[in-house]
């Protein structure tokens, strides 16, 4: 019942997650577009009375004039929207399923005592270590000089990002080590929400209301942490459905994988900003569909060298009955499922050559399953599979 309770919980709270992530990632998209497609005003009383751009659009059969102030404009409308429960919904959501998937099922999901035998309040410690020392080293770095100049602070943060998952799939399983990156990045993106936008924009609506003009400072660091996240965006929405690619989390050089695919994703979000601002070179997007397809040929499987041993089937399905059937059954013993994950089950001889193709990936190409090694598969066990997998191919 715990599993079960643990599953509806998973189910409702992912559920609130992809829709706060969604109001948070559209709206932050728009508001860069719209910067981004920014004119000067038409009207000279709009320049006097303060307005620093204007953009008009259609939408859903509507006409909209948007208007931004340069710092503020003389009075303050009676009602001002302000956007910012859709990101802390996203984070609070999000750190809710780091803590049921991650930190509460650390032994199978967090914890892989082939990469480093930590026990779990152990893992979950350094885990959220992790977690508050990026936003930390991130928040002084904006605050320090380095930051002055854009490509330097990019580099340095690439260079950063490059070691925090190193570090993390240096110690933990590649599945928790690539939630964990994204997490770091999205409590950056939140917390460039908390401490910086929203209370810059706070100062700004109180000197305005005592009629004084704001310190365009707030803005200007309100942008640049807006700036950072939309960079950001797409790493993180990678990760997010990154358990579904043992390929990426599993290889040997899984930290080197997921750099590569984010700089891909930044890349792709640099064109299109760029895009927005009418400056049209492809460059950075063909830049990352090459880093793309050359990551994708990189982690290529490769055929191995036969080793001219014979197995049987029977061989096959004691290693799988030993080692994979707890979870994949009819009837699971592990605690932590109370159903085969996936539906996938080994209890027949038809199952097993069904899911042949699968149970080689996962168990000799990207060596992910069992999750965690739970059940402490050997390399003698995954040749097993490997030759009797071979030999499937040979003969067909």
């Amino acid at each position: 019942m715990e599993a079960y309770i643990a599953d509806w919980l998973n189910l409702l709270v992912r559920w609130l997650h992809v829709i706060a992530g969604v109001a948070w990632i559209g709206a932050s998209f728009y508001f860069i577009w719209l910067d981004d497609h920014l004119e000067p005003p038409r009207d000279p009383a709009d320049d006097e009375k303060g307005v620093g751009g204007e953009v008009w659009s259609v939408h859903g059969g509507g006409f909209y004039h948007a208007q931004k102030y340069k710092v503020a404009p003389p009075e303050l409308p009676e009602r001002l929207h302000w956007f910012k429960w859709e990101a802390y919904t996203t984070w609070l959501s999000g750190i809710f399923l780091t803590a049921l998937v991650y930190w509460y099922g650390a032994e199978v999901y967090l914890i892989d005592r082939s990469v480093a035998d930590f026990s779990a309040p152990v893992a979950v410690g350094i885990a959220i270590a992790f977690i508050v020392g990026g936003w930390l080293v991130y928040d002084l770095l904006c605050k320090s000089t380095l930051a002055r100049d854009t490509r330097v602070f990019g580099g340095i943060l690439l260079a950063l990002s490059g070691l925090l998952a190193w570090g993390l799939c240096e110690l933990f399983g590649g599945r928790g080590a690539y939630i964990h990156f994204g997490v770091v990045l999205g409590t950056i993106m939140v917390a460039n929400v908390f401490f910086v936008i929203i209370p810059g924009q706070k100062l700004m609506v109180a000197a305005a209301e005592r009629g004084e003009t704001p310190d365009p400072i707030h803005g200007q660091r309100g942008k640049q942490r807006s700036v950072h996240n939309t960079y950001f965006t797409l790493p993180v929405l990678f990760v997010m459905t990154s358990n579904h690619f043992a390929m990426a989390y599993g290889h040997e050089y899984n930290w080197l994988i997921l750099i590569g695919i984010s700089l891909a994703g930044a890349l792709i979000r640099i064109y299109f900003v760029a895009r927005h601002k009418g400056k049209t070179s492809a460059l950075p997007a063909i830049l990352a569909v090459v880093l793309l397809a050359a990551i994708a040929a990189a982690i290529a499987p490769r055929a191995p060298a036969a080793t001219g041993a014979e197995v049987s089937f029977d061989q096959v399905r004691n290693v799988i009955n030993a080692r994979c059937t707890s979870c994949h059954s009819g009837a699971p013993v592990h605690p932590a499922f109370p159903v085969a994950p996936l539906g996938i089950m080994f209890d027949t001889d038809e199952q097993i050559l069904t899911e042949a193709d699968r149970i080689f990936q996962q168990t000799v190409v990207t060596r992910v399953m069992p999750i965690g090694n739970l059940t402490d598969m050997t390399n003698e066990e995954r040749l097993v599979i490997d030759t009797w997998y071979q030999d499937l191919q040979a003969d067909q």
